[in-house]
């Protein structure tokens, strides 16, 4: 699973330049602040600014350290929680080439292109049942085009790039022909499998990362061959509630709720593996 640089203003390169007569009043005055007159206020650091504000040392004994932690979690959106209720992140947006298959249901899909589009990402959902993505396209982004939706193979060129990361979601049943647009840097693409088809292994394969939904103890064993999953945690992808998916890579596994907002919710329903 994945894992949100200030600059500052350089220094004046001089101090404030004296004036004649600022320094007081008589004979010192009249020369101005230079070296010679300036021995009651302080010597002028000439070159290196003014001079700033001069506190106490702030100091903390080592065992009293951890008490400055700041609860910082990992960067991308909020695709759910985890089993110990905390917030499990995906970091969808990526400067490298980013492969997702998700072997589940519409609703997850759907709710992963909202919080992609709401990070700021533009969405590009390839479908071949238009009819099912059009409230979503037409309530997404309070009436600005985030999310766009394109038949099976006529996904134009995205042109992402970092200030405008892509995400294309490929919805396209269970037989998927190959994308004309394919992962890049800032492009990921996301494609929804309903179940294990014949070129799942093949997707499984070569994708970052997996998403699986519930399915049948037959397919749970299959994808636990292609993706070295401990029996047990195999065995439960055919028992998983409506909403959890098991988010897999070949190092990290983590099995995750999705609920949806209240705005979700409305737009889409409850939670569902089916369609």
């Amino acid at each position: 699973m994945s894992h949100a640089a200030s600059s500052s203003s350089p220094s004046p390169a001089f101090g404030t330049p004296a004036r004649p007569g600022a320094g007081g009043t008589g004979r010192a005055g009249s020369r101005g602040t230079g070296t010679r007159g300036a021995g009651r206020a302080g010597k002028p650091r000439f070159g290196f600014g003014l001079v700033g504000p001069r506190r106490d040392r702030h100091s903390v004994p080592l065992d009293q350290l951890e008490a400055l932690a700041l609860p910082v979690g990992d960067d991308g959106m909020v695709i759910g929680v985890d089993a110990e209720s905390r917030p499990a992140v995906l970091g969808i947006n990526r400067p490298v080439p980013y492969d997702i298959t998700l072997i589940g249901g519409l609703w997850t899909a759907q709710v992963l292109a909202l919080r992609a589009a709401a990070t700021g990402a533009r969405v590009a959902v390839e479908t071949g049942r238009a009819q099912a993505w059009t409230a979503l396209a037409q309530a997404a982004g309070g009436g600005q085009p985030c999310i766009a939706l394109h038949d099976v193979g006529r996904v134009p060129p995205q042109g992402a790039s970092a200030g405008s990361p892509v995400v294309v979601i490929r919805d396209c049943g269970m037989r998927p022909p190959r994308g004309r647009v394919v992962s890049a840097p800032w492009q990921s693409v996301v494609t929804l499998l309903p179940y294990l088809s014949p070129v799942a292994p093949r997707l499984l394969e070569k994708s970052s990362l997996v998403g699986v939904q519930r399915v049948s103890p037959d397919e749970a064993a299959q994808i636990g061959r292609i993706m070295g999953l401990p029996r047990h945690e195999y065995e439960a992808l055919s028992t998983l509630a409506d909403g959890v998916t098991l988010w897999c890579t070949p190092s990290d596994r983590q099995f995750v709720m999705t609920q949806g907002t209240d705005a979700e919710t409305g737009l889409l329903g409850a939670a569902r593996r089916m369609d």
